[in-house]
C-alpha cells in the first residue's frame, strides 16, 4: 500500500504519518507538503476514494482500519466517494510551490480534483 520512498523515518512512523495525511486531505479538501511526502500520500488517498466508491461494509471497515477519524471516513463514503462516481481514477493532484524558506525543500500542495 505504501511507495518505495522511506521520508526518513522509520516503518512504523512512515505509515502513521501516510495515516495522518490521508485522513487530513480527506477532510480539508487540500494538504501542503513537501514535494515527495504528497507523491507518497496521493496512491493512498487515491485507494481509500476507491473503497468508498465500493460502498458496502467491508470497504468501509477498510477504510475505517486506516483512516485515523471515524467522521472523516462517513465524509469519504457519503461526500467524496460519490462526488467522483464517474471518474476511473485521478482524483488527487499535486502541484509544486517551490522551495521552502527554511531548509529548502521543495514544498507542494495536493488537492481533490
Amino acid at each position: 500500500m505504501f511507495g518505495t520512498r522511506k521520508l526518513g523515518r522509520t516503518t512504523d512512523q512512515r505509515k502513521a504519518m501516510l495515516r495522518q495525511q490521508a485522513t487530513a486531505l480527506l477532510e480539508n479538501g487540500r494538504l501542503e507538503t513537501t514535494f515527495y511526502r504528497a507523491k507518497e500520500v496521493q496512491p493512498v488517498v487515491e485507494k481509500m476514494i476507491s473503497l468508498g466508491k465500493k460502498g458496502n461494509l467491508a470497504a468501509y471497515r477498510r477504510a475505517l482500519s486506516f483512516i485515523t477519524k471515524r467522521d472523516v471516513a462517513v465524509k469519504l463514503f457519503k461526500e467524496v466517494a460519490p462526488k467522483y462516481a464517474d471518474r476511473n481514477g485521478g482524483y488527487t493532484r499535486v502541484t509544486r510551490l517551490g522551495p521552502r524558506r527554511g531548509d529548502a525543500a521543495e514544498m507542494a500542495v495536493i488537492e481533490l480534483v
